[in-house]
């Protein structure tokens, strides 16, 4: 794929996909078998739930004469207009943890492959946790070129999910709030975060789920970005928000420890200076992206004005 920009080191990760997702082949059988059988279709290449890559990207191939078109789904059609395709398998293997291929990709890739990367394996996962029909416990199968899956029984069709989670910073007096897990490597902190109940707004969720880990109430949450992460299938949702006061009551089920940075320790952090009070998440995280925002806004703050 010539003219690819260099991955950058501190590139966002999952985000900038350029696939059109052609939803009227999807719906169209007639027209989605053509495509399926087309000399320019092309398959992404995974092993598992992980990607394969060759000379810096993800490894595509024509698609397999014999491929049998129910146990593929179309990506989408890519800016040549080929058509892209993902088997879809069965008893994927996970690998979720810090040094997982499907992460190191982000700084070895161009950002719209690790995008059509992370859309496939949300995808394929979804499908291999879903072959029975949660209304009847039936049997489904893949429809709607592999966006839907339908039971054989009841008729019920059924959806990808998409997990929506809050993750956000709240500020007071110029101090930024951040957590880690029990099982984080040593001194990394991020943003905290947490999955939206159903019923409650992005912002509801937000004062919740910090009030029940630090303890922290808060008010004024502004949207600031949203990241798809594909493992499985969450949508972050970046916010910050203005705490009442600096006071924390953490629950530790939840949050190992939490502290208050500065900006001068956000700065130092995110620098990865050794003398940093934490080490920030990395940067195909959100939150490192977070807080880069929140401290540029403070940069901001404290320019003269003209």
């Amino acid at each position: 794929m010539q003219g690819d920009k260099a991955p950058s080191p501190d590139q966002l990760g999952y985000v900038g996909g350029r696939l059109d997702r052609a939803d009227h082949i999807r719906t169209n059988p007639d027209l989605l078998a053509q495509t399926f059988a087309s000399p320019d279709a092309l398959l992404l290449v995974m092993d598992g739930l992980e990607p394969v890559t060759a000379d810096g990207h993800l490894l595509m191939q024509p698609l397999d004469p014999n491929a049998l078109l129910e146990e593929h789904a179309l990506l989408g059609l890519d800016e040549a207009r080929r058509p892209v395709f993902a088997r879809l398998i069965v008893d994927a293997k996970e690998d979720v943890g810090f040094a997982s291929r499907g992460r190191a990709i982000v700084t070895e890739l161009p950002a719209h492959e690790v995008a059509l990367y992370g859309g496939a394996r949300s995808l394929i996962h979804w499908h291999d946790r879903h072959s029975f029909c949660a209304v009847c416990g039936s049997r489904t199968a893949p429809e709607k070129a592999g966006w839907a899956r339908r039971c054989g029984s009841c008729n019920s069709e059924h959806f990808p999910r998409v997990d929506p989670v809050v993750i956000m910073l709240a500020e007071h007096r110029g101090r930024v709030l951040v957590g880690r897990q029990h099982s984080w490597p040593p001194r990394l902190y991020s943003a905290l975060a947490g999955f939206i109940e159903p019923g409650e707004t992005i912002e509801e969720a937000v004062a919740r789920e910090i009030r029940e880990e630090a303890g922290v109430a808060v008010h004024s949450v502004r949207y600031v970005m949203s990241q798809p992460w594909p493992f499985p299938s969450s949508l972050m949702i970046a916010c910050i928000a203005q705490a009442e006061d600096g006071a924390l009551a953490l629950d530790e089920t939840e949050i190992e420890h939490a502290l208050w940075v500065d900006a001068a320790g956000v700065r130092a952090a995110l620098a990865d200076e050794a003398d940093a009070p934490f080490i920030a998440p990395p940067a195909l995280a959100v939150a490192r992206h977070l807080l880069k925002h929140w401290l540029h806004g403070q940069v901001a703050q404290t320019r003269p004005s003209a």
